[in-house]
């Protein structure tokens, strides 16, 4: 009786190191591997050509609105007067966009950086908000890019009176104090503030609907609003030492 339990015993081994031999590897989960999706952009900048003398290059950093903005109005990044640059990712909050910000920002080699942070950091998408972490987020992003000769150009976060897939956060009275913040940094740091909230705003403090269908994501009549905003923004940058 012993040996045969023993037999069997020996047999289950066996056929479990088989099974452990012939079972696929398991997958890594990108959220843990690839948290700031550094891959989204990797074969696009490799691909990038050098910047061209007399086109200043102007990355945009940012979530999902910077993200659709090339597709939304593929004229305005055409080229002229500045190479504009999309390096937004949907989702992203201002923790992620510092992880990326020397892959996809600083070794662009751009003349300014327009930073378009805080929407998703609002809307808890990594964690529990808190304004002063995201001030803080945006602050190592621009002293990364003035150690680097990078002119600085720091957007307001656009308004919002709900997020819709993040129902109940009441974000608008948070994202007007988060801009009061950023706005006051800019000032101090001498940096040039482009404040889209005050004139894409609704009187709660939400996204005009001519703007914005869901509330959140500029339509092109909203990107129509932005772009001579950023081009006002840009050549006050570039006029910077």
């Amino acid at each position: 009786m012993r040996k045969e339990l023993l037999l069997l015993l020996a047999l289950g081994l066996t056929t479990t190191a088989l099974r452990a031999q012939t079972a696929p590897a398991p997958q890594p989960d990108p959220l843990l591997t690839d948290w700031a999706k550094l891959a989204r952009y990797a074969s696009a900048n490799k691909a990038l050509r050098a910047p061209v003398a007399g086109t200043p290059r102007v990355v945009l950093l940012g979530n999902s609105i910077t993200d659709s903005w090339p597709k939304t109005d593929s004229a305005f990044f055409a080229g002229k007067p500045y190479e504009y640059i999309g390096r937004g990712i949907s989702g992203q909050t201002s923790p992620q966009m510092l992880v990326r910000f020397r892959q996809d920002v600083l070794e662009l080699r751009p003349a300014v950086v327009a930073i378009l942070a805080g929407a998703n950091d609002v809307a808890e998408n990594t964690g529990p908000y808190d304004q002063h972490a995201t001030l803080n987020n945006i602050q190592s992003m621009v002293e990364l890019a003035r150690a680097n000769g990078v002119r600085v150009v720091l957007c307001s976060v656009l308004p919002a009176y709900d997020f819709w897939w993040r129902k109940g956060l009441a974000p608008a009275p948070k994202i007007v104090a988060l801009n009061a913040q950023i706005k006051a940094y800019a000032r101090q740091k001498k940096l040039v503030y482009l404040d889209y909230h005050s004139a894409m705003a609704d009187e709660r403090q939400g996204l005009k609907v001519a703007y914005a269908q869901d509330g959140v994501h500029p339509n092109l009549a909203g990107y129509r609003v932005m772009e001579p905003l950023l081009q006002k923004a840009v050549a006050e940058a570039l006029k910077q030492k």
